[in-house]
């Protein structure tokens, strides 16, 4: 082993027994683990951002500027006022940071665009490749860029053993998304995808109201756009407050209007509403019916990319799962088999489309 391996493998071994001595006392504390996440004892995690400064939604030509790129980026390197003021696209200004973490490379498609975002958020190394992004960093994290195809870039760090982040979704259909679990498993890297509104603390909230609400036979959750790659968010609302468990769709919905049961192995249906923009306005919504009570939430978005980032980064510090891999790759078979049910016009389970 050279040099630089022995340095990366002490590296490692020093931030898990850095984080193991104060992750007990963390998880005590009624702040729980972000109360710790500035705190001097724990050494500076390096993040390096793949595929972050630019968007091309499924195929079309990708532009500068990325909702989850520039939040992650912001979260945690701050950013230069003025020269965000020069920058062209979307830009996402966290209004929180995270502590003791730093981006320390990116690389993205376009480097003139990589380049510029380094520039506003001082980041200080640009990357000539996906795989030279994550060489000498303690985790990567993955943003949505738009493409579904995403998930591929994963496969470098999962194999090398760094902590990985890989946004929503994990991918467009099952296998793929079975593919990079495997992997993930095989190599046993700590590895995390997941929607941001899982995290948000009216969602979290009301997962722990479910008790109150009785037995839940009937849900309905509700979101705008393509299903499988926002429809994601509405399930994951589910699943958050619910639970994992399906075994069958059946879409009764028209083209870009979809109206999926989810029906569950415990008996419970779900439905899944999902619309895109030429027939509903875009927006979040979960309803609970159960036998001693309802509920409904629409969830309070500010702040999600900071919830979702920190949950990653808890993961790499405690090595603790907040959604197991498998759970994910449950959420797109379900939105695979919605999708292929409305196109054969009948019910699809997931053990089919996870063959």
């Amino acid at each position: 082993m050279n040099q630089n391996a022995n340095s990366r493998t002490s590296r490692r071994t020093f931030l898990k027994q850095s984080s193991t001595a104060v992750v007990a006392s963390a998880l005590a504390s009624p702040l729980g683990l972000p109360s710790i996440l500035g705190a001097a004892e724990l050494p500076k995690l390096r993040l390096g951002l793949i595929s972050a400064a630019t968007y091309g939604y499924m195929g079309a030509e990708r532009v500068q500027g990325s909702n989850h790129g520039t939040a992650f980026s912001t979260c945690c390197n701050g950013f230069d006022e003025a020269k965000r003021k020069g920058f062209v696209g979307t830009f996402v200004a966290s209004k929180k940071r995270i502590e003791g973490v730093e981006v320390v490379k990116i690389w993205d498609p376009v480097k003139s665009a990589a380049e510029k975002l380094a520039d506003v958020c001082g980041i200080a190394k640009v990357c000539d490749s996906a795989d030279e992004c994550s060489e000498g960093v303690d985790a990567v994290a993955i943003p949505d860029d738009g493409t579904g195809e995403h998930w591929k870039y994963a496969l470098t760090p999962l194999r090398k053993g760094v902590p990985t982040f890989c946004d929503k979704p994990l991918a467009m259909t099952a296998k793929q998304a079975k593919e990079i679990a495997e992997v993930a498993r095989k190599a046993g890297t700590p590895f995390m995808s997941a929607s941001s509104l899982r995290f948000v603390p009216d969602v979290v909230a009301l997962a722990k109201e479910v008790p109150s609400l009785g037995n839940i036979n009937l849900a309905t959750s509700i979101c705008g756009n393509e299903l499988v790659y926002y429809g994601i968010h509405a399930l994951e609302l589910a699943y958050a407050v619910l639970g994992r468990g399906a075994v069958s769709c059946l879409n009764v919905g028209q083209p870009g209007r979809n109206i999926v049961r989810v029906r569950f192995e415990n008996g419970r249906d779900l439905m899944l509403m999902v619309a895109e923009k030429e027939w509903m306005r875009a927006g979040y919504q979960i309803n609970l019916y159960g036998t001693k009570g309802w509920k409904t939430l629409t969830p309070n978005l500010a702040d999600l990319y900071w919830y979702l980032l920190q949950k990653f980064i808890e993961l790499v510090r405690t090595k603790k799962e907040s959604v197991p891999i498998e759970e994910e790759v449950e959420v797109i078979a379900v939105l695979e088999a919605g999708k292929r049910s409305l196109a054969e016009k009948r019910e699809v389970t997931l053990a089919e489309v996870l063959k």
